[in-house]
Order: structure tokens, then C-alpha cells, then sequence
């Protein structure tokens, strides 16, 4: 079946929910679901519900697409995302940003936990995406380009829209919220890296440690959606004094520095 009509069906379920518009999708990393309490007359759809939806299977994810309003605007959020470790394929992964295009989606907001590797962050910090290192080892545009959706070849110039980048920084001036901006890798994981590997991280640009949101990213890029990344630091990476660190740990720090991730992207919703 083509990817146009998968997506037809999808949408048809959908629609039996809601008929807006929304203008604006939101992701939802571990640890990260708390921005629904503040959508406004929400319709929530279990993703099994969904025809060619994948499952969250990650302790955090809950697996829902919610509808609703934050700050007068229509916006569709995914509480629980989808990973390679998952052993889901590419285009399972970033279905769901197809189907946000469908819905009238002209902004991703996109959050995730991550390693901090860069010596200057520290846990709990924020970091604002301003590019990514893909190391995944797939990307979800191989195989025959469908050309309805985007080009062959997409320009990955600007893959985190500046616009929504300077908005954010002033955002996070106007409410005191310390930001950093820099460069995330995405790995496949779910093991946590070595000591060595985490050298070879930083020394080839990386400032962040994740295994999600770039196939998400690549996707939305092809199809000419603009794109905002927000990563809150939940460990430590610094190989010299490297400590184990268990997902509790990590749900507990993303969690702490949640409030300002949301107002943060409350805010920007607010004024695109």
C-alpha cells in the first residue's frame, strides 16, 4: 500500500475525533509528558486505535495523539514517541509526521532527554538544538521517494529553523531560563555508551547524547515542515568521571527542569 493511502486511513479515523486544522505538532521525550495538562479541550486517540500506528513499548511513553488548544492555538502532541531500539523500521518511526503534514502541521516542536558531553552543561540544563549528527545508521528517506511529499534530495542547510531558534533564546531571556544551543547525535541504543565512545562523541562536534528525534527531524524537513528541538540534560557524560545511571535517574531529572522546557514551548506556540 502507498504511503498516501496509509495515511488516508489513518486520517479517516482521525476525523471520526476531530475536524480542525493544527497547525502545530509537538513531541513529548521521556520523562516529558507533562505539557498536556495545559491543552484545552482535549480529544485524545490511543495510538492502537490508529490504523498503521506503532505501539510505544518504553516505560514514559504513554502512546497517544492528543488534540486540543495551548494559548488559543490548535495543536496535536505525542505523548510517547518511537525509537530504532524499538525495532521499528525508519518510516515506522516518522510515520506520525506524515500524518501531522496531513493535519495542516507547519511547526514541530520536538523534545527529548539526552547526555550531556559538552564540559560547560550540566544536569538539568536545556539545550536548544541548532543541528545533529545522524549516527543511527538508517534514515527514514531511503527507498523510493514518493515526490508528493518532498524531493529526492531534501537541503538539510538549516534543519532546526532559525526563526524558531531566536524566538525560543528570547523566550528564555524574558523568564531568566538559562538555554545553551548546540549540536545533538543520535545513537541507536538502548545501552548507554562507553567511555571511549563518548570521547568520540564529543571530539567529532557532539554537545548531547540521544537516540530519537533526528528521523523525525529528516522527515519533517523533507516535507517542508519547519522544526524546533529542545533537549533537557539528565546525566552526565563526562568519561573521566563517568557514574552509572538508571532510567529512574533520568525520568527524575527531566521531570525537575520540566516546567521551563514548557513554558518555553507554551511561548512559542504562543507567538508562531
Amino acid at each position: 500500500m502507498k504511503l498516501a493511502d496509509r495515511i488516508n486511513e489513518t486520517t479517516e479515523v482521525i476525523k471520526k475525533y476531530t475536524n480542525k486544522n493544527y497547525e502545530t505538532g509537538i513531541i513529548l521525550g521521556t520523562g516529558l509528558g507533562g505539557l498536556v495538562k495545559d491543552i484545552q479541550n482535549p480529544v485524545e486517540i490511543d495510538y492502537a486505535e490508529l490504523p498503521h500506528f506503532p505501539l510505544s513499548t518504553v516505560e514514559s511513553h504513554n502512546g497517544k495523539l492528543i488534540f486540543g488548544e495551548i494559548n488559543g492555538k490548535n495543536v496535536v502532541v505525542m505523548q510517547g514517541r518511537f525509537h530504532y531500539y524499538e525495532g521499528y523500521s525508519m518510516q515506522q518511526i516518522t510515520y506520525p509526521i506524515r500524518v501531522f503534514h496531513r493535519l495542516g502541521v507547519k511547526y514541530l516542536l520536538v523534545s527529548n532527554a539526552c547526555g550531556g558531553m559538552n564540559p560547560e552543561y550540566r544536569r538539568g540544563d536545556i539545550m536548544i538544538m541548532k543541528d545533529h549528527i545522524n549516527l543511527l545508521g538508517d534514515n527514514p528517506l531511503i527507498g523510493k521517494n514518493e515526490d508528493e511529499f518532498g524531493p529526492r534530495f531534501p537541503d538539510m542547510s538549516e534543519p532546526y529553523s532559525n526563526e524558531l531558534i531566536e524566538l525560543a533564546e528570547e523566550i528564555a531571556n524574558e523568564n531568566g531560563i538559562k538555554v545553551h544551543k548546540g549540536v545533538y547525535v543520535a545513537v541507536p541504543g538502548p545501552n548507554l555508551e562507553t567511555r571511549a565512545e563518548y570521547r568520540f562523541l564529543r571530539n567529532i562536534g557532539g554537545d548531547v547524547v540521544g537516540m530519537s528525534t533526528i528521523p523525525e527531524d529528516i522527515v519533517a524537513v523533507h516535507q517542508g515542515t519547519k522544526v524546533f528541538g529542545i533537549s533537557i540534560i539528565t546525566d552526565e557524560c563526562f568519561p573521566d568521571t563517568l557514574k552509572p545511571v538508571s532510567l529512574s535517574e533520568i525520568i527524575e531529572a527531566a521531570a525537575s527542569t520540566e516546567p521551563k522546557m514548557t513554558l518555553i514551548i507554551k511561548e512559542l506556540i504562543k507567538r508562531i
